[in-house]
């Protein structure tokens, strides 16, 4: 239960002596002051009733005023729906404005993906903030060759440090909370397209990862909006502000005779071209699971025939039946499952498995092994195709076409939406389209 409490903020004292009166919010060892903009004298002061005494010429106005105060936070405390944290009291009792630092909410929240051990998250949403960092930098007056040289120096710098254990990613999330260049109300339809803008023509990027961008700066606003933080007047993504499309894409995937080609391709035995072909396979034949989760797999994920796990994206438990072809692929691993560290596959063997960040790094490197020959097996299948981990989930949904109903493939690829599977299988049905083709042209 939150504690919360008005009290004098001695360290706060000022040259004429009088003391700032706050309220104290206090819950679970962590602690938030809301100034109340009024300053006393400390002899005028009662600790232990917490009010003004009668010293005080206008004690009677400001106690009255205190106690609205106190009302007003332990109102929003007990009554509110969700569970408040001090900070967030603290903010609804402030109002919601748009100064507040865009980067400072922002590095909170990547410290918390970073803290729960989601490093990927983590490392991708810190990137954005220095993209916006770069951006607010740049200075049109200079060549466009010359900007992009600058810029990948800073990065190249900055990695630099950081493999040299120069710069931790700690010291990027404190650099960002302390960085006020940016604030909320400064984000608005402008800014976006200029951002946009920014990151196709100085950083090189594609549609689809400068959406992802949006839909992160989205997500704060959201945050800060619901934590009283920022007004919902400042919502950039309002009405008929800027709209986050996503676009679709070329969903391209193989066809039933070139994964044949794959499964009967002569590789040797525990090579890393081997192991690549398994994990790749093993994904196709549940459906497209992430290559990432198939890595992760242990022998203590299959019961009774069923795969058991949590996809790592969301945390989703899940459960499969072990097809046959899935069955004999695991068997291959079985004379290895103590050297393997109780994985399935070998990639994660050596990791720390009570350290978040030494399984990251080592699945990191695992996923570059795989892409690296995955392209070799295209190669030398004959496949003129990109082959790449995630091509197994869109292998599955084009030899699944329209034989299987859209309910099971919703359950199949793990959707939470229908419209979702609806709209991802459209990228595979494709007879109707080509029959009504015919129709017209062939006359």
């Amino acid at each position: 239960m939150a504690s919360i409490k008005v009290v004098l903020r001695k360290n706060m004292i000022r040259k004429d002596e009088t003391i700032p009166l706050a309220l104290r919010i206090s819950e679970n060892y962590k602690t938030n002051y809301h100034w109340l903009g009024h300053y006393i004298l400390e002899k005028d002061w009662d600790k232990k009733f917490g009010k003004v005494k009668k010293s005080h010429p206008n004690h009677k106005k400001l106690n009255h005023f205190l106690m609205k105060k106190m009302t007003e936070a332990q109102d929003l405390y007990f009554h509110s729906e969700d569970d408040l944290t001090p900070r967030q009291i603290k903010n609804k009792l402030k109002g919601p404005g748009g100064s507040q630092s865009f980067f400072a909410v922002a590095a909170d929240r990547v410290k918390q993906k970073y803290d729960k051990g989601t490093f990927s998250v983590a490392k991708s949403e810190l990137s954005i903030l220095y993209n916006l960092e770069e951006f607010l930098n740049l200075k049109t007056s200079q060549r466009k060759e010359a900007v992009i040289k600058s810029i990948k120096e800073r990065r190249r710098i900055r990695v630099s440090k950081t493999r040299k254990g120069e710069y931790s990613f700690e010291d990027a999330i404190t650099y960002f909370k302390r960085n006020t260049r940016l604030e909320f109300r400064e984000i608005n339809e402008s800014f976006l397209n200029k951002y946009k803008a920014f990151c196709s023509t100085y950083l090189g990027q594609k549609t689809r990862t400068i959406t992802n961008q949006l839909i992160f700066i989205r997500t704060l606003f959201n945050v800060a909006i619901k934590d009283g933080i920022v007004s919902q007047k400042y919502y950039p993504f309002a009405g008929e502000k800027e709209k986050i499309r996503i676009g679709s894409g070329n969903k391209i995937g193989l066809t039933a005779e070139e994964v044949t080609k794959i499964e009967n391709l002569s590789v040797e035995s525990h090579s890393s071209i081997w192991h690549t072909r398994n994990i790749w396979l093993v994904s196709f034949y549940f459906a497209g699971i992430r290559i990432s989760d198939v890595v992760a797999l242990k022998w203590t994920d299959i019961k009774d025939g069923r795969l058991y796990y949590v996809m790592n994206k969301n945390e989703k438990p899940l459960s499969f039946k072990v097809p046959d072809k899935a069955k004999t692929i695991f068997n291959l691993y079985l004379m290895d499952k103590t050297e393997n560290n109780g994985y399935i596959f070998p990639f994660l063997k050596e990791a720390d498995q009570q350290d978040p960040k030494s399984v990251f790094l080592k699945m990191r490197n695992a996923t570059k092994v795989l892409n690296k020959f995955l392209k070799r097996i295209a190669d030398e299948c004959e496949i003129d195709k990109n082959l790449s981990n995630h091509i197994a989930r869109h292998t599955f949904g084009n030899i699944a076409g329209d034989k299987i109903h859209p309910l099971m493939l919703q359950k199949l690829y793990r959707h939470s939406d229908l419209k979702t599977t609806l709209n991802y299988q459209a990228n595979f049905i494709h007879r109707d389209a080509d029959d009504a083709l015919d129709s017209v042209i062939n006359f």
